[in-house]
Formats: C-alpha cells, sequence, structure tokens
C-alpha cells in the first residue's frame, strides 16, 4: 500500500448547493463556489481564452502556502476559499481571488493524519450566499460569515453523530439543498444550514470519503446518492429513509468517489481492482446496467460530458499504469486510454479538458471519445498533485499537497 492510495478520501468529495444565484449568462459564471463547480459535475461553460499557451508556460498571476492538505478551492463575489494545516492546526483561508492577498482566516487544533501521505484537511469549502461551510479532518463542521470570517456555529461530528474517526479522517464535502446541509460522514446526516441543527441522520455505516449527490425524479420526492465503503446507498432527502442499496466494498475501506447521476442511472467507481458500476434506479430499487474494472476511479471522480464519461483508471501502487480513460457512460466501452500524467485530477471547460498531472503539469486536451489529442501544456506546480484544478474568470487556480497555491493567467481571445 502507498502513499497513493490514502489520497482516496483526501480529495473526494463532491460538495455542492442549490440556493446559491448563479450567472445568467452560461459563459461567464459568476461563482464557483463548492467542489466540482455550480452544477456538480465539474464542468464549466466559460469560453473566451486561447487553447493555444506560451511556450515558456502561463504566467503567473500570484501564489502564496496555505498549508498542508488536499482541499480545493471555491470562488464566490471575489474571494477564494481553500484550507491547509500548518503546526496543528487546520486554517480556513479566505482570499482576494484577484491577488491573493489574505481576507480573514479561521484555525483550530487539529491532527494532520499523515499515514502514508502529507496530511491534512481534504474537503473543499462550500459558499452559500454569505455563508462558507467547511469540514475538518476530525469532523469540525463551521459555518461562517464569508466576509468576516465570523463563525455562526459549530458541530463536532464525532460526538454529535456518535461515530469514530475513520481511517484517513473525514473528507465529506458539504452539500446544500433549500435549508438542508448535507454530509456523508459514517452515517448520511442532515444538518439545517441556518441554525446547525441536525434535523435527521442514518444508521451507522463505514464511512466514505466522497460526498453527496442530490438528485430529483419525476414525481417522486428528491434522492441522496452516496458511496461509502460498504456501497452505494440511496436515501430520501426530505426524511433520511433509505430506500435502496447496492453493496460496493472496498478493498482497503478507501471508497472515496461521488456518485454521478444522469436521469434514473447512477454510475459508482472504486479503485484496487473494484472497478465501476452503472445501476438504473426506479425510485424504489437498483438494477444493475453493467459493471467493469475500465474506470477505476482511485479518489478524483470523472467527469461526464455528452455521453462520455473522462477519468482517470487505476492506483500506480498496485503495479500497474494509471491512465486518463475515455468511457461511453451508457455501455461502459472504452474509447481511450492515455498514459503519463500518474493519479492526476480533471475538470471540464468550454468542451476541453484541463488536466493537472500528479507531477504538477497542466494540460489542455480535447474533450472528445475519438481519441487523446493534447493542446497545449505548462509547468504549473511541483510536488505531489492530487487536488483538482479550478478555471475561473480566465484564470487557472491549483495547489500541491505541501500547501503551495498557485494562480496562472490563461491568454484570452
Amino acid at each position: 500500500m502507498t502513499r497513493c492510495r490514502v489520497a482516496s478520501i483526501v480529495l473526494c468529495v463532491v460538495s455542492g448547493f442549490t440556493v446559491c444565484s448563479q450567472a445568467a449568462n452560461p459563459l461567464a459564471p459568476k461563482s464557483w463556489p463548492n467542489w466540482m463547480g455550480p452544477n456538480h459535475d465539474g464542468v464549466s461553460t466559460e469560453a473566451g481564452w486561447k487553447a493555444t499557451w506560451p511556450e515558456e508556460g502561463l504566467p503567473v498571476a500570484w501564489s502564496r502556502q496555505i498549508g498542508i492538505g488536499f482541499s480545493s478551492i471555491s470562488i464566490a463575489d471575489g474571494r477564494l476559499f481553500t484550507m491547509g494545516h500548518v503546526d496543528g492546526e487546520e486554517i480556513i483561508s479566505c482570499l482576494d481571488a484577484n491577488s491573493g492577498d489574505e481576507i480573514w482566516t479561521h484555525r483550530y487544533a487539529c491532527g494532520l493524519n499523515d499515514n502514508l501521505h502529507e496530511g491534512g484537511p481534504g474537503a473543499t469549502p462550500t459558499v452559500d450566499g454569505d455563508c462558507v461551510y467547511t469540514l475538518g479532518k476530525e469532523g469540525q463542521l463551521y459555518c461562517l460569515n464569508t466576509k468576516t470570517g465570523k463563525m455562526l456555529w459549530e458541530v463536532m461530528l464525532q460526538k454529535d453523530l456518535d461515530v469514530k474517526l475513520p481511517e484517513w479522517g473525514f473528507s465529506s464535502s458539504p452539500v446544500i439543498s433549500e435549508n438542508q446541509l448535507i454530509l456523508e460522514a459514517g452515517r448520511v446526516v442532515s444538518y439545517d444550514k441556518r441554525t446547525g441543527k441536525k434535523n435527521w441522520e442514518t444508521a451507522k455505516h463505514q464511512a466514505g470519503y466522497g460526498s453527496a449527490a442530490i438528485f430529483p425524479r419525476e414525481g417522486d420526492a428528491s434522492f441522496i446518492a452516496t458511496l461509502d465503503c460498504e456501497g452505494l446507498r440511496i436515501t430520501k432527502l426530505d426524511t433520511g429513509d433509505e430506500v435502496a442499496f447496492q453493496s460496493w466494498p472496498s478493498s482497503f475501506r478507501t471508497n472515496a468517489t461521488t456518485p454521478i447521476v444522469q436521469g434514473n442511472r447512477i454510475l459508482i467507481s472504486a479503485a484496487y481492482n473494484v472497478g465501476c458500476g452503472l445501476f438504473e434506479f426506479d425510485g424504489l430499487a437498483l438494477k444493475q446496467v453493467y459493471a467493469n474494472k475500465e474506470m477505476r476511479n482511485h479518489f478524483n471522480n470523472s467527469i461526464l460530458l455528452d455521453g462520455y464519461l473522462y477519468g482517470f483508471d487505476g492506483n500506480s501502487n498496485l503495479g500497474r499504469v494509471v491512465q486518463l480513460t475515455c468511457m461511453d457512460f451508457e455501455t461502459g466501452k472504452v474509447a481511450w486510454k492515455q498514459r503519463g500524467m500518474g493519479c492526476g485530477s480533471l475538470m471540464i471547460a468550454d468542451g476541453k479538458l484541463l488536466v493537472l498531472g500528479e507531477n504538477g503539469t497542466l494540460v489542455l486536451a480535447k474533450a472528445t471519445p475519438e481519441g487523446f489529442e493534447e493542446l497545449a501544456k505548462s509547468p504549473f506546480l511541483t510536488g505531489r498533485c492530487w487536488t483538482v484544478p479550478v478555471l475561473f474568470e480566465g484564470r487557472v487556480y491549483g495547489r500541491n499537497a505541501a500547501g503551495k497555491l498557485v494562480c496562472v493567467n490563461l491568454p484570452l481571445k
């Protein structure tokens, strides 16, 4: 078991919300307010930037140290939110997205949990209006004012849910739906986002390290899909009642991705030769459509675009080459695989793959099932890079495990 598998928990995470105002112009999004963006799918329609980059690399706008960890980046109203660990404390940082200058920080004591990797927080802050919600490695759930950093409420999950600290710490990014905050934390749990009061909780299970996916069904109430280390769990959003369950155990208790929901179909994926499965949900039960070992996501989610999944298959510590993979969502048939980027991460912007390789190289490629076609490449970071980059307003933001946060400018059209 190497350090690569540990990250399965650190980076997961799908966290989002449904009540923040979004951009009227789809080509100019006003915020990237949570893990995987405003639509919870890792896809941005932002355009106006060039796919040809300078040979010497993209120009750096600013960089700074934010502390050890794998927390990704959220941006809203000109403020950037992320998390890191420094000298026995976790730090929630609010920075000026344009300059990188510190606006405020919130610090609290927390263990590093650096077993087989650098450690540090793995959940991504979730911005909803004037509030930002964060989850610490040891289960410290906070609601802070975005402008001042003032703490509005707090909940300590281990005590409140009567659950133990997961092996790799808590890493579920908060998901907001109207007035509910949803987490996977050894129980699926709902809190009132305004007060921190618990609405409901499910029975205990072996915690996963991904986040919740909230989805509606026509003629039905909304549902929550979560992948914990026992399997895929479907829960009612309003009551927390479990509706369906599909066993999908992880070899090393490291299920770390968020279910991808498309219509009445739900895809889950796990590493360590477990693989992926597509299931049909009719509101009462899950029916398997297919299962294969072609898309074994280790910790970062695949992204779905135009019927195809793009994601990293495999984990290098099993002696297999990790490959960026394009796979048909409906059939599970592989369109292509590409080596050379290690345990990387990606988002999709303007129909292109924005890939951050494990070694810190930023790659732009076509998002097409016809084959891998690199469009541009730039040095970006050094050290271990497992955290998904964010493209927003013509800039790319990214961080490495050691806590270096970098912002680079894209050439504009």
